[in-house]
């Protein structure tokens, strides 16, 4: 039996990204992230009850500010103490995962999927979802975009308007684009 276009990207292989099954789960992540946006805070809390619901996983002390965007929210793991500012988006074709004290500043961008390079393919619609990994406290700036399979070690920084390409080891601030350790 083929598979369906969720398994193809559950398991990282190319898959079309418009499909009646995917299209379902993002109108069901919309919907989580409209009731964040338009709950009051007194209301909402830290995460509004759809939203926190859709999570992979959540710790009970997150907090993300409103204007947020997800994709599928059902890959998302969130740890302890994260903090996620007013107009991030998550593009969560894949698991991401951001460890235990780990901030995201105003406008961060993470996207899981990556189109296709071939022009005749990419008009098909192909993408592919690698994961991101964030570690423990990690400090991500405002602007800055972690692309596709990238994971940024504990403690590291990623510096306002940084794109992240390529993996950060533990305890290193990068910065610029492409991100580059700082000073190096």
């Amino acid at each position: 039996m083929p598979q369906s276009e969720l398994e193809k990207m559950k398991a990282g292989q190319w898959y079309s990204c418009l499909d009646p099954e995917l299209d379902a789960m993002r109108a069901r992540a919309h919907e989580a992230v409209h009731e964040h946006s338009i709950l009051p805070p007194t209301e909402r809390g830290n995460i509004a009850p759809k939203l926190r619901a859709l999570f992979a996983q959540c710790a009970e002390d997150v907090r993300i500010e409103t204007r947020f965007h997800c994709a599928y929210g059902v890959n998302i793991h969130l740890g302890r103490d994260v903090f996620i500012n007013v107009g991030c988006t998550i593009l969560d074709t894949a698991s991401v995962i951001i460890g235990d004290h780990s901030m995201l500043g105003p406008n961060v961008q993470i996207y899981c999927a990556q189109h296709h390079k071939d022009p005749e393919l990419r008009k098909q619609h192909l993408e592919i979802a690698l994961p991101v990994t964030i570690g423990r406290n990690v400090w991500i700036g405002g602007g800055a975009i972690i692309l596709a399979g990238v994971s940024i070690g504990d403690d590291a920084i990623v510096g306002a308007g940084a794109v992240v390409t390529k993996n950060v080891a533990p305890g290193t601030t990068v910065v610029g684009n492409p991100a580059r350790v700082m000073g190096g």
